[in-house]
């Protein structure tokens, strides 16, 4: 049987949850292929894979913080409307609770923060704090291939 080692490919069904339920799911849809090692979950996440068997169906419990660190209130920032507008669509309304996908400042990737505020002049208030930080979760994983 093959056993998950550091930098393993994997292709999984994964669960993520926290006090208030799910944040990410793939159970009931396509699974996920990631390799271990490549910062696509969190080291304290992937810690719990290392020495499981291929077909392993587990779930572990990580304490307040462990997984996404703590909150760090400096990831709370506002954004103003023009450089909302020259990183996206100028016509775009958003509310409290929404999710904003920004680009990095290389242009490669993309990263997100919930909508705290809205002011009158368009500005936002944004948490950029992944939404499990500071929090317990509940890591659920099946394990389908191993390579």
């Amino acid at each position: 049987m093959t056993t998950v080692d550091p930098g393993s490919f994997l292709t999984l069904h994964y669960r993520l949850a926290g006090p208030q339920g799910d944040v990410i799911s793939t159970f009931g849809s396509k699974p996920a292929t990631l390799t271990l090692g490549t910062g696509e979950l969190s080291p304290a996440v992937e810690e719990r894979l290392i020495g499981l068997q291929e077909g392993a169906h587990a779930t572990f419990e990580l304490p307040a913080g462990a997984a996404f660190g703590e909150r760090n209130p400096d990831m709370i920032q506002w954004l103003a409307r023009r450089e909302l507008d020259s990183m996206g669509d100028p016509n775009e309304r958003y509310d409290v609770g929404d999710v904003v996908q920004l680009p990095t400042p290389d242009g490669l990737g993309q990263f997100a923060g919930v909508v705290l505020d809205v002011r009158d002049d368009g500005a936002l208030r944004l948490d950029f704090n992944h939404p499990l930080a500071g929090q317990p979760v509940t890591f659920e994983v099946q394990l389908i291939g191993v390579l």
